[in-house]
C-alpha cells in the first residue's frame, strides 16, 4: 500500500510542484490549503505523514501542529514543517511544538522527498518486542508505550526513536550526528546544521518527569542515557 502523504500550503505551485515529486516518487498525495481543511483531512483520511506550511491564513501551521499534538488519536503522526521563515528561533518554535523535520523555502525537491522517507523509514521499522524497565520507566517498543510511575505518557514518533536509540546505546554517549542518522535517516548528518536534536532532548526530558535525569548531557560530546537504579 502507497504511503499516503498530506500536503498543507496555501500557495498552489507548492502543492502542484510536491503532489508531482512525492508521486513521482510513489506516495499518494492529498491536499489543501489552509488550517480547517489540515485538520479534517487527517481526521478523515489518517495520513502517515503532514507537509505543513508554517505560514497559512487563518489557523497557522503551529497552531495545527499543537492540536494535533494534542489529540491523542493524532499525536504521533509525523510531521514535516515548511516554510520560507528560516530564522533558528521559527525553526525552534516549529520542533517545540511537535514538528518532527524543517524545510526552509526555497528548497529541493529531492531534497524534500529524501526526508519524507526518512521519516517514514523510522516510523514504519518493525521495534523490537523487547520491552526494557529502567527504574519508574517502562517502554514497550513492540505497543510503542511509554510509562513513568504506571502513567501513560505521550511521546511523538520521533521523541520516542530518540529515547529508544539512547537507551539502545546502554550508557554509551551518542553525538548529534549519530542521533541524526539513526532516529531521523539523515545520510550526511554532520553537514546539517540545526537544534533538531538538542530541541528533541528538552521535550523528551520534560515528559519524562522523574525519570528526565536519566538523559544525561555530555558537554562537548553529546547524550547518553543512565541505565543504573
Amino acid at each position: 500500500m502507497l504511503a499516503k502523504v498530506l500536503v498543507i500550503d496555501d500557495e498552489k505551485d507548492i502543492v502542484s510542484l510536491l503532489r508531482y515529486h512525492l508521486e513521482k516518487a510513489g506516495f499518494q498525495c492529498l491536499e489543501g490549503m489552509d488550517g480547517a481543511v489540515a485538520l479534517r483531512l487527517v481526521r478523515e483520511h489518517h495520513p502517515d505523514l503532514l507537509i505543513l506550511d508554517l505560514m497559512l491564513p487563518g489557523m497557522d501551521g503551529l497552531e495545527i501542529c499543537r492540536h494535533l499534538r494534542q489529540d491523542a488519536a493524532t499525536a504521533r503522526l509525523p510531521i514535516l514543517m515548511l516554510t520560507a521563515k528560516a530564522e533558528e528561533v521559527d525553526r525552534v518554535v516549529g520542533l517545540e511544538v511537535g514538528a518532527d523535520d524543517y524545510v526552509v523555502k526555497p528548497f529541493s525537491p529531492r531534497e524534500l522527498v529524501a526526508r519524507v522517507r526518512a521519516i517514514l523509514r523510522r516510523v514504519q521499522e518493525p521495534a523490537d518486542v523487547s520491552i526494557r524497565r529502567i527504574g519508574e520507566l517502562e517502554v514497550d517498543e513492540a505497543r510503542h508505550s511509554v510509562t513513568v510511575q504506571g502513567t501513560s505518557v505521550e511521546l511523538t514518533a520521533k521523541e520516542f526513536g530518540l529515547l529508544c536509540a539512547l537507551i539502545r546505546a546502554n550508557g554509551r554517549v551518542l553525538n548529534r550526528e549519530q542521533l541524526l542518522e539513526g532516529v531521523w535517516g539523515y545520510a550526511d548528518a554532520a553537514e546539517i546544521e540545526s537544534r533538531t536534536v538538542d530541541v528533541h532532548i528538552r521535550r523528551l526530558r520534560e515528559k519524562l518527569g522523574a525519570e528526565a535525569k536519566r538523559i544525561i548531557t555530555v558537554k562537548g560530546v553529546g547524550y547518553r542515557f543512565d541505565m543504573e537504579g
